[in-house]
């Protein structure tokens, strides 16, 4: 590189800076954040290195690649410094979620109180107080947790959980609900032993409460949202879902989660009647579906789903499931069926005779089938359907191992490549 380039890219470097801070002064002249929204001076400066050596793309998955062979991860992972650059997490999603920004553009919250005493006035510092707020936040945790929810959690848009660098649990009571809301990111929690709660007052923002009915007991549940983006956290035992997503929602996408002990894992659609749900897209990439495991991963009504990288270790009924003619685009996973020989099947079709559901376009590409698995393919396989359920590259089934060996929430220590 000449000495007139050097000279321009640090001319550049300066610019960007100036602008970054002028940016922040100017802001906080004219807004009140409450005391637990903060700002974090290394990040801003780390952001100029990162432009400085990453030029002005959005994205450059594999920037700091380890060659995993998880685009996810390699994007991220391999940078011990990323603890400084959190919000870089926000340019490594793929699939239909891949615009899922969540608090990308905020501030940091910082989560201190792991309480949950009053849904309605929740105290500062806890996990209700900070998704409820009107901005972006990207909202970390102080400490380890264990974070026992009276009432549903119901999220505002553009919020980031990212529990990395800690190990935080939601757990024993209710937990979360994305409703009408857009741009959430959920990232390295464990959500399990989720209850049902309800008939109780819930804020849901800082001008809104109101009356909840009975919950199911999902660990997340998302309707009538879009852009949504769940990677890296562990799921298990909860009294309805794991995740289910209803309501015309959309643009999600389901990565790198260790899914296990559970009966009906994944429901992605209201009713075969909710016609509206075609127009749902999710990605459900580079997990692991573990032990104890019953159905429904996913089961699937309406929309497009592409099924993309998975590992499947264990099912006692079925993997893959659905009704009402959805598209399941099944490609490069790793299914490994059950000792019994009667649930050998991936797929099930619900409410539908054969010379209904074979017209349904269902296909496996690339799949590896393991202890006598098979997959029921249907349908006519046209282009156009199929497009609409394709949202990455598959990789070979036979990397499945390595993308997803590290599945569920990550045990992340600053200084450390997570």
């Amino acid at each position: 590189m000449g000495i007139t380039q050097v000279l321009v890219l640090f001319a550049s470097a300066l610019l960007l800076s100036s602008m970054l801070f002028t940016g922040v002064d100017s802001t906080r002249s004219n807004e009140t954040w409450h005391e637990h929204a903060v700002e974090n001076p290394d990040e801003v400066a780390a952001m100029v290195d990162m432009s400085i050596r990453n030029s002005t793309e959005r994205r450059r998955l594999g920037y700091f690649s380890c060659s995993t062979g998880n685009p996810i991860d390699d994007c991220w992972r391999c940078d011990r410094k990323w603890k400084l650059r959190r919000k870089h997490l926000a340019d490594c999603s793929i699939g239909f979620g891949r615009n899922a920004i969540g608090g990308r553009d905020g501030r940091y919250y910082v989560v201190s109180d792991p309480g949950d005493d009053n849904p309605v006035n929740p105290t500062p510092g806890t996990l209700r107080h900070a998704v409820i707020q009107d901005e972006p936040l990207w909202i970390v945790f102080k400490r380890d947790m264990v974070i026992t929810l009276k009432e549903e959690l119901i999220m505002n848009s553009f919020k980031t959980i990212d529990g990395r660098g800690v190990n935080v649990h939601i757990a024993n009571g209710a937990c979360v609900t994305i409703q009408y809301v857009t741009n959430i990111i959920i990232h390295g929690v464990h959500i399990h032993d989720c209850k049902p709660t309800g008939n109780a007052m819930v804020r849901s923002s800082p001008s809104h409460y109101g009356w909840r009915t009975m919950a199911d007991g999902d660990g997340i549940s998302i309707f009538g949202s879009s852009h949504i983006w769940i990677d890296h956290n562990s799921l298990s035992s909860c009294a309805d879902g794991l995740i289910d997503a209803v309501m015309s929602s959309t643009a999600i996408t389901i990565s790198n989660n260790y899914f296990t002990h559970h009966n009906e894992v994944m429901l992605l659609g209201h009713s075969d009647t909710y016609t509206r749900d075609k127009v749902m897209q999710v990605t459900i990439a580079y997990n692991h579906f573990g032990e104890g495991l019953i159905q429904r991963m996913p089961r699937c009504r309406h929309g497009y789903f592409h099924v993309v990288n998975n590992d499947y270790t264990h099912w006692e009924m079925y993997a893959i499931g659905g009704s009402a003619s959805p598209t399941i685009n099944s490609q490069g996973n790793r299914y490994l069926a059950p000792s019994n020989r009667f649930a050998k099947e991936v797929t099930k079709r619900d409410y539908a005779g054969e010379w209904q559901w074979k017209h349904w376009n269902w296909r496996s590409e690339g799949d590896l089938f393991l202890n006598g698995a098979f997959f029921t393919r249907s349908g006519s396989g046209l282009g156009a359907s199929y497009a609409r359920a394709s949202s990455l590259a598959a990789k070979s089934s036979s990397l499945v191992g390595v993308i997803t060996s590290n599945a569920g929430a990550l045990n992340c220590r600053f200084g450390r490549r997570c």
